[in-house]
């Protein structure tokens, strides 16, 4: 059971980690307010939890439908596009040292961003299926590989923004506009990316 935990522990890193759409949103709302980046992060897991159990209860043939993989796809490079112009639009705003003030409206709008830019990326999908695949094919246990996985996003999604979010003091307004340009860049790219899969499959 242990094993399970640690090999669910170490798929959780290798989902959270790599530098996607997600992290790049949670990086920027962590220059402005941890509480704001941890709700974006949440929101992200939510969607996980949903196809989890999506996929536990027998959808597959719902999450597998190639016509939902391209709406999905096209959904999700529109609302990267409207990501990207967002950063892009507040790429001159300065960072301030003590925080912005947010309210539980705010939190809710950016867990709902995480949710739904999460929800509508057809590769989170993909990861889940494979991760039911796996853990059939390697024996093992389902609630420990799944405990250790949610244990390594939580860590994730509240560590790194919090230490970005410390470190902001040592960000200059030219490094923060630099940031933010690159961010934009990257969403876009990602967007890009996206509708140019969904394009060719359609």
């Amino acid at each position: 059971m242990l094993n399970s935990f640690i090999e669910g522990f170490l798929l959780g890193m290798g989902a959270a980690i790599p530098l996607g759409p997600i992290n790049i949103l949670i990086m920027n709302h962590a220059l402005k307010n941890y509480k704001s980046a941890v709700a974006c992060g949440f929101g992200a897991m939510s969607t996980d939890i949903m196809y989890l159990f999506l996929i536990l209860f027998g959808l597959t043939s719902f999450v597998e439908n190639p016509l939902i993989f391209k709406v999905l796809g096209l959904l999700g490079s529109l609302f990267l596009a409207y990501m990207t112009y967002g950063i892009f639009k507040s790429r001159k705003n300065t960072l301030v040292t003590k925080g912005a003030v947010v309210t539980a409206k705010g939190l809710i709008k950016n867990y709902l961003q995480g949710f739904f830019l999460t929800s509508v990326n057809p590769y989170t999908l993909v990861f889940w299926l494979s991760i039911a695949g796996y853990t059939v094919n390697q024996d093992l246990n389902s609630g420990m590989l799944l405990a250790g996985m949610f244990s390594s996003i939580i860590l994730w999604i509240t560590l790194m923004p919090y230490f970005v979010h410390k470190s902001k003091h040592k960000i200059s307004a030219k490094v923060s506009y630099s940031i933010s340009i690159v961010s934009t860049l990257l969403l876009g790219f990602f967007a890009f990316s996206l509708l140019l899969n969904v394009l060719r499959e359609w």
